[in-house]
């Protein structure tokens, strides 16, 4: 029995990084989902795009074009869902930005809403898709090329972030409740669970970044922010108990040379207990940021 033993606790800890890995796999391609309100019913009228996207594969978007009196070419916005998210997440964001006169595109990114689906989504995947959104909003006749804007919220916004480490003709970038980094997040999704980190959780984590093809390290927020190119602001809700408010205050301290600013709300991960005010808080930044665009 002794002498079995080892052996035992071997084929445990093998049968729980395969359950573990399962799970892993279920968990890296969500569900996707098409609830939420449409343009129309919120008096908004908009087109529906399909996007070309990698490897063949598209992305279902809701293009809202400027008002017909605002001053022409146009500032425009792309607004980017979380995770399990879909185009209708952003919806009462974008309603406020036309109405503001800017033009807007809803993307709703891989494996989600009624875009393609994939083996996984990731942030890095994340990221590709904003990219694509943003390349065929610049080519629009009625938008100013150069006075682009992305806000993402969630994974959506640690997007936004990467892409604006990356992206010398993004205007402008809003992040809306992003997390500080992707280990931080795992090992709190891991503790949901009741996995332990060491050396389970770890492994995990390793095995996470061999399938997205990227190291946490290099793609987190506490890194790309440090590295963007346009003024960015941080929106958090000061109860949001998904993701900390101080993952966003950790991403203030580590700025660097960024030109970034941290706005909390009282508010969750989900929404904020004023919506106005957080809209208002957008569209300040937004107007400021992009009259000192060039063009």
């Amino acid at each position: 029995m002794t002498l079995l033993s080892p052996w035992f606790g071997l084929a445990l800890f093998a049968a729980a990084l395969l359950s573990a890995r399962y799970l892993l796999h279920r968990s890296l391609a969500p569900e996707a989902s098409t609830d939420g309100p449409t343009p129309a019913e919120l008096g908004l009228r908009a087109h529906e795009v399909q996007i070309p996207g990698a490897a063949g594969q598209h992305l279902f978007a809701w293009h809202l074009p400027a008002p017909a009196s605002a001053p022409h070419p146009t500032p425009a916005v792309v607004l980017l869902h979380g995770w399990s998210g879909n185009a209708s997440t952003l919806l009462p964001a974008a309603q406020a930005l036309h109405a503001a006169g800017f033009a807007v595109l809803l993307p709703e990114s891989r494996n989600h809403g009624r875009s393609s689906r994939a083996s996984h989504s990731s942030l890095p995947r994340f990221a590709e898709d904003l990219e694509a959104a943003l390349d065929w909003l610049a080519l629009q006749p009625d938008v100013d090329p150069q006075r682009l804007a992305a806000l993402g919220h969630s994974v959506g916004a640690a997007a936004v972030l990467l892409v604006a480490s990356r992206r010398p003709g993004l205007a402008a970038a809003v992040s809306v409740s992003a997390f500080a980094h992707p280990e931080w997040v795992m090992r709190r999704w891991l503790a949901q669970r009741h996995v332990p980190y060491w050396p389970l959780g770890w492994l995990i984590n390793r095995y996470v970044e061999r399938v997205i093809g990227a190291r946490f390290d290099h793609i987190a927020p506490l890194a790309t922010l440090g590295q963007t190119r346009c003024p960015v602001l941080l929106l958090h809700g000061a109860q949001d108990d998904t993701v900390p408010l101080a993952d966003a205050q950790q991403l203030i301290q580590h700025k660097g040379r960024a030109r970034a600013t941290l706005l909390a709300l009282d508010g969750t991960h989900e929404g904020f207990a004023d919506p106005a005010q957080a809209g208002r808080s957008v569209l300040d930044f937004l107007r400021q940021a992009l009259r000192a665009a060039p063009g």
